[in-house]
């Protein structure tokens, strides 16, 4: 520690005070002054504190000069646009007007209470859309379950991950299905067109083989006193009721095969009774071949599960437009084998399967249980899950390529903040 002489440390302040004193003198004259003692004092007091108030003046300019820090809660002056993807619950769905619930929204809003971010809000009808809209910079955030695919990481700037999911199918539960192919087939055109040609060939033969044996029993016609039996039947006009029931007898023997040995006694009506043996024959077969080759294997393919995705070929699948699940349809080795049906919302699957507009809804397997729980317990009972837990893939939020790295870099903290203290929803 060094120590300056006492002389020596009044030297500078004296030389102020002079240059005080000088400077006062030469702003009001040399000699207004003189003869006002009581100013002199005065104006020697305030030449000893001038440099205690020159030194607090500016300490004063100085805090005037220096911008106060903003408040916490108005740390982002910048409101991001954040664009959300409507009607994809339990992610992100708008309920009414500005009123979003999902567990997307949920985890943007903790990540924005976090960052201290202003923003609004614009949905999006589907992740295409949003997509879009972010790498164009129309938002600044696109907020949803949007699926990181590889085709999709060279083109967008995704976010941390904050789950895995993959796709799965929605189909009806049909109990009754086999029934109803059997009903649709026995009125299918065809096979009743074979069975009205097999009934009129019987028919003929029946009228044959009656004229042929002239009646029934066989050889009456031939026995003694049969006469006068016949002299009466051709002279009615129309067959008495025992003559129906003889002739629909003889009918009865040929369409079915048993019993054809009593309606017959001549050569000719055995030759008759031989060929309706060959037209059962026949047509029996062509009735067994239209029921099984064309009515089972046609019936609706909704009503058969898929083992793999590769099964939905020939079928009406629905899915949203620009989803991953579109994607998957619309690629090799679904491409051009499926029928896309667009879905608008999520919450329209329920209904397509019921009206039986569609065979099955593809879609994100969480988002398809999600809005068959909100069914009734009738309706729930009427769906299945299929094919649950296809192809996962992470999903994230995705990012404008003008938003901040500071920006993004500080939502991505928050999201691995609330997804290590289990905030995720």
């Amino acid at each position: 520690m060094t120590c300056l002489p006492r002389g020596s440390r009044s030297r500078p302040r004296m030389r102020v005070r002079r240059g005080w004193r000088r400077a006062v003198q030469m702003a009001v004259g040399p000699g207004w002054l003189a003869g006002k003692p009581r100013l002199q004092a005065a104006g020697s007091r305030f030449l000893a504190l001038g440099p205690q108030f020159l030194a607090i003046g500016a300490a004063v300019l100085a805090l005037g000069l220096v911008p106060l820090a903003p408040p916490q809660a108005a740390r982002s002056e910048t409101i991001l646009r954040v664009g959300v993807l409507d009607g994809s619950p339990p992610c992100s769905e708008l309920r009414g007007p500005g009123r979003w619930e999902g567990k997307a929204v949920k985890l943007w809003q903790f990540v924005a209470a976090r960052e201290r971010l202003a923003y609004t809000l614009e949905p999006y009808p589907n992740a295409k859309a949003l997509l879009e809209a972010s790498r164009r910079g129309a938002v600044d955030l696109g907020v949803g379950c949007l699926t990181i695919t590889p085709e999709r990481v060279g083109t967008y700037r995704f976010s941390l991950p904050f789950q895995e999911s993959g796709v799965a199918l929605l189909m009806g539960t049909n109990r009754l299905a086999t029934l109803r192919a059997v009903l649709g087939g026995v009125l299918d055109a065809r096979l009743l067109g074979l069975l009205a040609g097999y009934l009129l060939a019987i028919g003929v033969l029946s009228l044959l083989v009656w004229r042929t044996e002239g009646g029934y029993p066989p050889g009456s016609a031939m026995q003694a006193g049969s006469a006068a039996r016949s002299e009466a039947g051709r002279a009615a006009r129309w067959p008495t009721r025992d003559g129906w029931r003889q002739r629909a007898l003889v009918f009865q023997v040929l369409a079915t095969g048993p019993g054809t040995n009593t309606i017959v006694f001549t050569t000719r009506g055995q030759g008759l009774v031989v060929l309706s043996y060959l037209l059962r024959i026949v047509f029996g077969s062509l009735i067994v071949s239209t029921i099984t080759l064309d009515v089972l294997r046609q019936a609706p393919m909704s009503d058969a599960l898929p083992e793999t995705l590769d099964d939905l070929a020939g079928r009406r699948v629905a899915a949203r437009p620009g989803s991953v699940s579109e994607k998957l349809l619309r690629s090799p080795p679904l491409q051009g084998r499926v029928k896309v049906v667009p879905l608008p919302q999520l919450s329209d699957a329920p209904s397509l399967l019921f009206n039986r507009q569609v065979d099955a809804v593809l879609a994100d397997e969480q988002q398809l249980r999600y809005v068959r729980e909100q069914l009734s317990a009738r309706q729930r009972s009427r769906l299945q899950l299929v094919l649950d837990g296809q192809r996962p893939e992470s999903q994230a939020f995705v990012y404008s390529p003008q938003l901040p790295k500071a920006t993004s870099e500080g939502i991505d903290r928050a999201i691995s903040e609330a997804k290590r203290n289990g905030q995720v929803p």
